[in-house]
């Protein structure tokens, strides 16, 4: 499926030149529509509270949010200006519900989500943790861009972390709009127990079906020898030159959640790569 409608989810001023570096590549290879998205805080008053606020506090309140929204705007203007895709700004107000809430609505209407990695240093409160809230809700493949990342735009080299899952096998589908052209994909199979990739069927099945869309895919297992499974994706991407992992996320059983959520949570959190994450 070709991306045609691209949401990135401008939070902050620090991580939106990080984000745009990823998302105008991705617009301009597919002539998608990007949507710049940026959600302004509700200043909320809870009633069992009695305390009286200012209306000069109230006003500074709303100047705030509008310097910040501008700023990022800018940004998202000096990016998209001079290219031919097409492109707009929206700005959204949280109003009674978080931000989080609001990407999730905004999510379900595009092909695929960018947001920056979790910064608590400048996420706004009601931003908190909003990553998992649109894999998990929005039904839709998000793109986790790292802090700082100045790395190649995705989609040359990729390393897909593989399991008989059904997360798994969507992230394998939903990869094949953000990979270029002859882009080269490794399978990787990482467990307790060194598998035989000659007798892995499900992989090799994949591996053919993968392969039909032009890609150069490899098929490779490694065992965790101490490390995490996520350090074990990391460290295989690494070592290829990889731009991107992609991985299911947050299985749908708790029991599974368990084990597989531990991997979502360590790379959201760790990740030096581009990650596209689906639920």
């Amino acid at each position: 499926m070709e991306l045609k409608t691209l949401l990135v989810c401008l939070t902050t001023v620090e991580h939106a030149d990080d984000l745009m570096k990823q998302a105008v590549p991705l617009a301009r290879r597919n002539n998608a529509h990007l949507i710049g998205m940026h959600t302004v805080e509700a200043l909320l008053v809870y009633p069992g509270i009695a305390m009286h606020i200012p209306n000069a506090a109230f006003a500074a309140f709303n100047e705030s949010q509008k310097e910040e929204a501008a700023k990022i705007k800018s940004v998202f203007m000096r990016h998209t200006e001079k290219e031919t895709f097409p492109s707009e700004f929206r700005l959204l107000r949280a109003e009674s519900v978080s931000a989080g809430e609001r990407m999730v609505e905004s999510a379900r209407s595009a092909d695929l989500v960018i947001m920056a990695q979790e910064d608590r240093d400048v996420d706004r409160g009601d931003q908190r943790n909003a990553q998992v809230q649109v894999i998990r809700e929005s039904g839709r493949p998000v793109l986790i861009i790292p802090n700082g990342y100045d790395g190649a735009e995705v989609g040359s080299e990729v390393v897909l972390g593989w399991s008989d899952t059904r997360e798994a096998a969507r992230a394998a589908h939903d990869m094949l709009s953000v990979t270029k052209k002859d882009a080269s994909v490794t399978i990787l199979r990482v467990g307790p127990i060194q598998h035989d990739a000659m007798r892995d069927a499900d992989g090799i099945e994949l591996a053919e079906s993968l392969s039909r869309h032009d890609l150069r895919v490899t098929l490779e297992t490694r065992t965790l020898d101490g490390q995490s499974i996520a350090d074990a994706i990391g460290k295989a991407a690494f070592e290829k030159g990889a731009d991107l992992i992609v991985t299911g996320a947050l299985g749908h059983s708790w029991a599974y959640d368990f084990v597989l959520g531990a991997t979502t949570y360590a790379l959201l959190k760790d990740a030096k790569l581009p990650v596209l994450y689906s639920k």
